[in-house]
């Protein structure tokens, strides 16, 4: 255990922050999720739907460094392939 103020300042950010990206990364695989079985399910609109709301997501993520701008940029590219291809 920490015995120094700033060290145990320093663990009680690391918790509050480790928590807040995990529930971002939990939400954003969730977004994900939809689009994926939207796509199995063969629904178009719902696929479109579910890609235009998963979007900002994803690049809201990156941006607070969650996950790195080009894993952003490649999940938004597949996704829509993937929407694409029900073409």
């Amino acid at each position: 255990m920490a015995h120094h103020k700033s060290a145990i300042k320093r663990i009680k950010q690391n918790e509050k922050r480790n928590a807040r990206n995990r529930h971002q990364k939990s939400t954003l695989k969730t977004y994900i999720k939809r689009v994926r079985e939207a796509v199995e399910k063969k629904d178009k609109a719902a696929a479109q739907e579910a890609l235009q709301a998963a979007i900002p997501v994803i690049d809201k993520t990156a941006t607070k460094g969650v996950i790195h701008k080009a894993n952003a940029s490649r999940s938004v590219s597949r996704l829509t392939k993937l929407v694409n291809t029900l073409g």
